[in-house]
């Protein structure tokens, strides 16, 4: 696979986003198997959105300004809700003490917060293209999206385990731990007000 292709993508998903958030946030709540839950509903979620570009169907929302809208303001309020659980230390959220939330829902939270994105097909179809060599049929579009989708999961898996790394140290202290809510509450609601605003 092209070298190129695989710093790109390392970028890409390096930088912070939902995904990091939901993965560190979840790290926090539960330690490192909750982080790797979080993060394996977020790489399926990119699948998901990368067979929506494969097939085409990126183009269609694209072009359907009231199915763009309706698929963006489902996912701003779950970023919503999401900063107010954040806010309230519940759900997933609940750092320190309490029973963990079960691994599927973990894996459904991060589904579902990053599948209601519905920029990300739209990404995918103006990204991988870049790096197919003329003449490359489906099996090499395929290619580049196990190689995305394995980078994917590979960052997200560090971020929990940084995070994982200091949870003992922010759960003994009350107020790392109010800080931390409020920081996570402020990042949901900011990616979410930033979707409100996107445009196809």
């Amino acid at each position: 696979m092209n070298p190129e292709y695989l710093l790109t993508a390392f970028i890409v998903c390096v930088v912070p986003g939902l995904g990091v958030i939901y993965t560190l946030s979840s790290t926090l709540g539960g330690g490192m198997r909750a982080g790797l839950w979080a993060a394996l509903g977020c790489t399926i979620a990119t699948v998901m959105h990368m067979l929506v570009a494969m097939a085409g169907l990126a183009a269609l929302l694209h072009a359907s300004a009231v199915l763009f809208q309706v698929v963006k303001f489902a996912g701003v309020a779950y970023l919503l809700w999401m900063a107010w659980g954040a806010l309230q230390g519940s759900g997933g959220l609940q750092f320190g003490a309490g029973r963990p939330m079960p691994a599927g829902r973990l894996v459904w939270r991060g589904i579902m917060l990053n599948l209601l994105n519905p920029k990300l097909p739209i990404f995918f179809m103006a990204f991988l293209p870049q790096f197919l060599p003329a003449g490359a049929g489906l099996g090499a579009l395929v290619e580049l999206g196990l190689g995305f989708t394995g980078m994917t999961f590979a960052v997200f898996a560090i971020y929990a385990g940084l995070a994982a790394s200091g949870r003992d140290a922010l759960l003994a202290s009350e107020r790392a731990m109010r800080w931390m809510r409020r920081i996570f509450a402020a990042s949901f609601a900011m990616l979410g007000l930033k979707l409100a605003v996107s445009r196809a």
